[in-house]
């Protein structure tokens, strides 16, 4: 289904609209994803530095309208062991950069080839493929110079920082991922090896996200070993909801393109497991996750909460 063109556009697209949670939890995400917009926008080079097409290009995907999932989990995990969430913005955006690029380059002709991202146009449908290909590349070095602005909290150092996102955002992890998914088409795979794709894909990012804000705030290892586990959880459960919102939602409803995994001959959860075993697996999940939380006592309150509110997405 194509979009309609008349109605894209504008940094806050109105087919990707953010968090929509019960109030209290609405108000919190609100303000952190406009924190992290306002960060973004002032430790970015604007549109217009040399050479602008690559920066325009660049801040046409990064302000896409994004829920800022992952910077947004990285800022909660820093509250949640008593850091400074201030603190840890410049590292929460450099795991948005690092997110981004993945979706640049997700979106080409050569890997998922999808015309729309959070209800736009892809980057390489307005600048073309090797500019779009430049800008995800740009987006990568940017994210560990931001990274190493927010300070390791006691026990923890520069290079440990940079290294967890190094590694997560390598041939073993996040590109891991994109290998198998892609020689995964066409195919029939089992369930463990479809795990194993978003364990790579998706589960990787969003935990190394909330270890980074724990890292930030000098997490004991206990706090450490729970956000890691609830990360792992979580982004296990995230993908399987995008799964089933992918034969379930509409293109406007998605902001890209609906039944795209279908088409191209994926291997989803849905398609193993069926639709109900599916929500089955993502609730499932989901309490594996808010499970793990038990080690953070009180002031992991928000994070549960955000678990809930993406398992809601689906129910």
């Amino acid at each position: 289904m194509t979009l309609p063109k008349a109605r894209i556009g504008g940094r806050k697209s109105r087919f990707f609209q953010p968090f929509s949670a019960v109030p209290e939890l609405s108000l919190y995400l609100t303000e952190q994803t406009a924190r992290i917009d306002a960060a973004l926008e002032r430790l970015l080079p604007s549109a217009g530095t040399p050479p602008a097409t690559l920066h325009a290009a660049i801040r046409h995907s990064i302000f896409a309208g994004g829920k800022r999932l992952r910077p947004v989990l990285l800022l909660a995990a820093c509250e949640a062991c008593g850091g400074d969430a201030e603190q840890a913005l410049p590292a929460a955006c450099a795991v948005e950069c690092i997110h981004t690029y993945s979706l640049i380059h997700d979106d080409l002709p050569c890997m998922d080839d999808d015309d729309f991202r959070r209800g736009r146009p892809t980057c390489h449908k307005v600048y073309g493929e090797a500019i779009a290909v430049l800008a995800g590349d740009a987006l990568q070095p940017m994210a560990f110079e931001l990274l190493l602005q927010s300070p390791a909290g006691p026990g923890y150092s520069a290079a440990g920082m940079v290294r967890e996102l190094a590694v997560t955002a390598g041939s073993l992890h996040l590109i891991a991922g994109q290998v198998r998914d892609l020689e995964g088409e066409g195919k029939k795979i089992s369930f463990d090896e479809l795990r194993l794709v978003h364990e790579g894909k998706t589960a990787a990012l969003l935990t190394a996200s909330l270890r980074l804000g724990a890292m930030v705030a000098g997490a004991t290892p206990a706090q450490l070993e729970a956000v890691t586990a609830f990360g792992h959880a979580l982004g296990l459960a995230f993908q399987v909801i995008d799964d089933i919102l992918d034969v379930t939602q509409t293109s406007e409803k998605l902001g890209k393109t609906a039944g795209k995994d279908a088409a191209s001959e994926k291997s989803t959860y849905p398609a193993i497991l069926g639709l109900e075993a599916s929500r089955a697996e993502a609730s499932r999940l989901t309490d594996e996750a808010r499970a793990a939380l038990g080690h953070l006592g009180p002031a992991s309150r928000r994070l549960g909460e955000i678990a809930g509110y993406l398992l809601q997405r689906e129910f």
